[in-house]
């Protein structure tokens, strides 16, 4: 069964990792998507194996830090594709370092790649998903990628869950105020725990350098072993909650936080 037939997808960060194998599932499932990022090249790649897979996708770059830029991605994809159903706001930065050792200027785009993205992204889109919504009868979808951070404590990064923990909060609110305006547009966010990714492998190195151990395998064992499922997270398994909370199938499902995390947040 394909989830997201004829869905206009716009996915952030989509040059690798998550981003990257969300666009590559969306589109099996029938979904055109946009794979959007400042990495041009990686993203070109991305869509090469998209379409050769037989899927549909293209390229746009999109400096999700900037009001200009997002305004001429959704006039593009309204101007190619006549709407837009689906927003994945996955672009994500992480400093790696402890909070008192972050600049100023660090913190600033920590803030502005985490939260301002989400919130541009977010304004931006509204007409264009409101105007989807009408057409349809489950109404339109935004996914947020927030992180296990942003629902517990994080003392190796509590800078970095102070934004996911904004993107958080900002998803219950604006899924309750789109629906209280009748806008039929669902807003939910997925947390993944630790994942097997660049930024995931980045997190493992700045501990195992906290810690003073030169062996980072120690360390990646030490955060399998946090997740009650004894391991950390591959980006298809967080793919999928974002296909779902994307589809149809979940047209009564909005305001959620779902933890896709091995049972970290359970304990």
């Amino acid at each position: 069964m394909k989830r997201l037939q004829n869905k206009i997808v716009l996915i952030t960060g989509a040059a690798r990792g998550i981003g990257a194998e969300t666009a590559r599932l969306m589109a099996k499932h029938g979904a055109t998507v946009v794979v959007s990022d400042i990495l041009i090249r990686q993203a070109e790649q991305v869509v090469t194996e998209i379409n050769n897979a037989g899927g549909k996708a293209y390229v746009l770059e999109l400096d999700v830090t900037s009001e200009s830029s997002w305004k001429s991605a959704i006039q593009e994809i309204i101007d190619s594709n006549g709407k837009l159903d689906i927003l994945v706001n996955n672009a994500g930065f992480l400093v790696a370092k402890g909070f008192e050792e972050v600049s100023l200027e660090e913190w600033q785009k920590l803030v502005d790649v985490n939260m301002t993205s989400v919130f541009l992204g977010t304004k931006v889109c509204a007409p264009a998903l409101r105007e989807s919504a009408k057409y349809s009868k489950q109404g339109s979808s935004i996914v947020n990628i927030s992180s296990i951070a942003g629902m517990v404590a994080a003392p190796n990064d509590p800078l970095y869950a102070m934004t996911k923990g904004g993107v958080t909060i900002f998803t219950k609110s604006t899924a309750v105020a789109f629906a209280n305006k009748g806008d039929r547009i669902r807003v939910n966010s997925v947390h993944p725990g630790v994942v097997d990714t660049e930024m995931g492998n980045l997190a493992i190195q700045a501990q195992a350098k906290r810690l003073g151990v030169a062996d980072t395998a120690k360390v990646r064992k030490l955060s399998e072993d946090r997740h009650p499922l004894g391991r950390i997270g591959e980006t298809s398994e967080i793919a999928n909650a974002v296909v779902f909370l994307a589809s149809d199938e979940a047209a009564f499902i909005t305001g959620i936080s779902m933890p896709v995390d091995g049972g970290y947040t359970a304990q």
